[in-house]
């Protein structure tokens, strides 16, 4: 067919459609290719009456994502402020023994081969896989591709191979700055090179369920993603082709496991068996501080780094892959700053007088007809490919030449370099020039990379090179390159087949990880250069994937392609934002990219809930998933004839979830996630919208926790979730509140206040408070309130009715104390504005350890300064502080109160 897979993929899927041929899964294109073998398929699958019309058919085929080339365009600059930036964090993952089994037996009868590492790892893992009586094929040298295809299609001959452990990544290559290029080519064949020559030599053993690839990295047991930043980059190439193998063979369990410098041989042998027979949810496992962790993507803003990051006309700018017409438009955006711009690309630096440039945009079609009979004069033949070549030649060249105009008109100065980026010795001699006439770079943009989709097993050894080289030894030879001379930002384009992984990219997918690795590596390795990794989805508009089939091939698998005044805006944001480098998606929906592995999540729901047991709270209920896009999820369902805090917490006659509770769902539902980790703050708290218990029916609700590492602690991102149904109406689903969760390996400090003074002047009794609030007996918490000089004192009442059932259900953050807070805040407020109001939103809740308590829990509450709500602590007779909350904010409800139950309210408060 002379056409890529993409390509293929959207033929099948209309040919289907249009002859009615149902779809067949186990189809292969490869075997298909020609339109003699395309014409068989369907005469051989044609139904033999004519087909009703059909709904198109879903195919998942490799997407191309990367684009390289086309016109470059005027785009005006958009605020993409309001476009989804993403960025990838460590998430916990569930501990394997509360996992589904994945499907993988280890035992007599199964064939497994093992590449071994050079610390040990693999003998402890033979041994331990002998003791499972497991056959094993120990790979211990490093030997070329074609003697290790040839051990490896000889052990094959006495039947199939049922699993691979791939460990040379396990090793430490060493610093990458030492490395020389026969080192670092050699690092990369041995760990990801001979690992795609061996998978496409075992392509078809390693694909029906219970056969498996488990490959182990160094990078530190969070792949990366910690504030040290990847130990050992080249893993992140064998993490790369993993995720995209994974894509390639979904039936068999696929993952790459990282492990910290300081794990020893025989406990990651252990772990390893432990990952191959347990959670299929995840493809990236890290192993670290007795957890188990993954990578997903969080919503975060970036901040202005103001002028310490902005760019002006003394920036030096070193640039690679010039010539596509996506970096042209975004070095004709950053040129805006005047400054000193190296343009290096494979292609000549473009004549600004060839005409052909110029009808490439307004003549395009007489120009293709001419460049027809120019090649037809040279003695060839003018084939449409031929012609398409020549024509993509002087797209990169327009593209080339736009970028140099828009540099020079700026008032920058733009120099060209012609080189291979694979020739060491070539890039070297070409930043020569940047080495002698600049102090320092201020920003290194790598963009230059290929891109040829092919699945694994028919993809050429010359290609796969190719694919990858230009990314990965082309990053080396830059660095290099530029020896010491000081760089102040280094900006990778890697793609989201590099985070997730994409079918037919495992070279691609490769690359992009190692340069995303390389760069989370600068934390540690070179802390004065900010490394940035960009993940692009494709773009639209401009480029090669906004051309021919795969467009509509994003559309089906539901991947949003990149509008180009969003992409170029993002470039200049990422580089002039404050903060450390960090790995960026830059995407719309990622559709199928986040499809879950695993219905939940590789969670055992009933084995994670038998866990927990009795120590489960009254907000804490049936777990029903651990998915890597929204944590752990679990329902509970409350009665208000049966909990008091429902029951006693009614706005107009209406049982309504107190906002505290809420809190306490969050804590609970994030300390089941995460054992040996204490709960010491809920921050950033929203109440959304009231959660109600119509006609006082039972209601399930839906309690979500994402626990990620930040720092030293773990942050759940919590949101409270709950349905109902209506008549003749679809489902609603409501997210009532949200916050997030702060969890320690150490408990919070004790801390000691001022004492509450006593009352010494008007007082507000219980009566007169609960004659305006609606708050049943077990939620009326105060028992007088008054005014400390610029302080309110909410005393805490004694002999509170339950707060649920069963009464010895343990709680977290001591919601009834929380609630003395918000009610004593609400009687300031009411007090000097006459307003009723409910909770909005808390900065955050702290909940502090008293060894001790004295006396009566009083709470204090002051106006903040800035005028933004109150803050508040709880404390004893003696100063100890047992709850803090700030910035608590409300919302005033509409209805008036009564001005004689205001008086003793405002006098107190005056």
């Amino acid at each position: 067919l002379g056409i890529d897979t993409v390509k293929q993929a959207e033929l099948f899927a209309t040919i289907r459609q249009e002859y009615g041929i149902e779809r067949d899964d186990k189809l292969q294109l490869r075997d298909y290719p020609t339109i003699n073998h395309v014409i068989g398929f369907v005469r051989d699958r044609t139904p033999q009456t004519p087909p009703t019309p059909t709904t198109p058919t879903t195919v998942i085929a490799p997407v191309a994502i990367e684009a390289v080339t086309e016109t470059a365009t005027e785009i005006e600059i958009a605020d993409v402020d309001g476009f989804p930036r993403r960025v990838a964090a460590t998430v916990l993952r569930p501990a394997l023994e509360h996992c589904e089994p994945t499907g993988v037996t280890l035992h007599a009868g199964n064939r497994v081969v093992v590449m071994a590492d050079g610390g040990g790892v693999a003998g402890a893992l033979v041994e331990r896989l002998q003791e499972l009586k497991v056959d094993t094929l120990v790979v211990d040298d490093t030997p070329d591709a074609d003697a290790l295809i040839a051990r490896l299609a000889s052990w094959q001959e006495s039947g199939p191979i049922t699993g691979v452990y791939w460990l040379p990544a396990l090793d430490d290559e060493g610093p990458h700055a030492a490395l020389d290029s026969a080192g670092w080519h050699e690092g990369l064949r041995v760990r990801v090179m001979l690992l795609a020559s061996a998978m496409r030599q075992l392509y078809g053993d390693v694909a029906p369920r219970g056969t498996f690839l488990v490959s182990a990295t160094r990078l530190g047991g969070h792949h990366g993603y910690d504030s040290a930043g990847a130990r050992a980059p080249m893993g992140g190439a064998v993490t790369g082709f993993t995720k995209a193998f994974a894509r390639e063979r979904p039936d068999a369990l696929v993952k790459a496991v990282d492990f910290g410098s300081d794990e020893v041989p025989a406990i990651i042998a252990q772990l390893l068996v432990a990952e191959t027979l347990q959670d299929s949810g995840a493809v990236e496992i890290g192993r670290a501080d007795g957890q188990r962790w993954s990578v997903t993507l969080v919503d975060e803003l970036a901040i202005d780094g103001g002028a310490a990051r902005s760019l002006t006309s003394d920036s030096v700018l070193v640039i690679s892959g010039a010539a596509g017409s996506i970096v042209s438009a975004i070095t004709t955006d950053l040129a805006a700053c005047g400054g000193t711009f190296h343009l290096l690309d494979l292609v000549a630096e473009p004549d600004p007088g060839n005409p052909d440039l110029e009808r490439f945009v307004t003549d395009r079609e007489n120009l293709k007809r001419d460049l027809a009979e120019r090649i037809t004069a040279s003695g060839k033949r003018a084939t449409p490919a031929l012609v398409e070549r020549e024509l993509a030649h002087l797209e990169r060249a327009k593209a080339a030449a736009d970028a140099i105009a828009a540099i020079r008109r700026a008032g920058g100065t733009a120099t060209w370099h012609s080189v291979d980026l694979t020739d060491g010795d070539a890039v070297d001699a070409t930043l020569e020039v940047v080495r002698q006439n600049h102090a320092r770079v201020d920003v290194l943009l790598h963009c230059a990379g290929v891109e040829i989709s092919h699945t694994l097993n028919d993809k050429s050894v010359r290609e796969y090179d190719l694919v990858f080289g230009v990314k990965s030894h082309g990053w080396f030879n830059l660095l290099h390159g530029l020896g010491n001379v000081p760089l102040g930002t280094a900006v990778v384009f890697s793609s989201i087949a590099g985070r997730f992984g994409n079918g037919g990219q495992t070279d691609y997918s490769a690359a992009n990880d190692l340069l995303c690795k390389s760069v989370s590596s600068f934390r540690t390795t070179r802390p004065e250069t900010r490394g940035i990794a960009i993940d692009w989805t494709a773009w639209a508009g401009i480029g090669m994937a906004s051309r021919g089939s795969i467009p509509k091939m994003m559309a089906l698998a539901g991947i949003d392609m990149l509008p180009p005044d969003v992409g170029v805006a993002a470039v200049r944001r990422e580089i002039i934002a404050a903060g450390p480098g960090r790995e960026v998606v830059v995407a719309g929906s990622l559709g199928m990219l986040e499809a879950e592995r695993d219905e939940h999540g590789g969670l055992d729901p009933i084995v994670a809930r038998a866990a927990v047991g009795a120590t489960a709270g009254p907000m804490l209920g049936a777990f029903t998933g651990w998915t890597l896009a929204d944590g752990l999820a679990a329902h509970v369902a409350l009665d208000p004839v049966e909990q008091n805090f429902l029951d006693h917490h009614r706005i107009d006659g209406t049982p309504v979830l107190p906002g505290v509770m809420g809190i306490e769902g969050f804590a609970e539902v994030a300390a089941a996630a995460a054992d040996d980790w204490t709960v010491i703050a809920v921050e950033d708290v929203t109440f959304a919208a009231p959660c109600k218990f119509f006609r006082d029916e039972p209601r399930t609700l839906e309690l979500i926790a994402r626990p990620r590492l930040i720092g030293d602690d773990l942050v759940a991102d919590c949101s409270l979730l709950a349905r109902r149904a209506l008549a003749n109406q679809p489902e609603q689903l409501t997210t009532h509140f949200t916050g997030r969760v702060r969890l320690s390996r150490t408990a919070a400090q004790q801390r000691s206040a001022d004492a509450a003074g006593e009352a010494s002047g008007a007082v507000v009794s219980a009566d007169d408070i609960y004659r305006i609030y609606f708050h049943g007996p077990a939620y009326r918490v105060l028992e007088a309130a008054w005014r400390d000089g610029d302080r309110v004192i909410g005393s805490l009442a004694g002999d509170l009715p339950p707060n649920h059932r069963p009464d010895d259900a343990p709680l977290l953050v001591e919601p009834r104390l929380i609630e003395l807070c918000f009610q004593t805040a609400g009687i300031l407020e009411l007090g000097t504005t006459g307003r009723l109001a409910l909770p909005l939103r808390v900065g955050r809740v702290l909940v502090l350890p008293v060894t001790e308590p004295v006396g009566t829990w009083r709470a204090v509450v002051t106006q903040r300064a800035d005028g933004r709500g109150v803050d508040a602590i709880v404390i004893d007779d003696a100063g100890h502080v047992r709850i803090a909350v700030e910035a608590y904010e409300t919302i005033a409800l509409p209805s008036s109160i009564d001005e004689a139950a205001l008086e003793p309210l405002r006098r107190a408060m005056q």
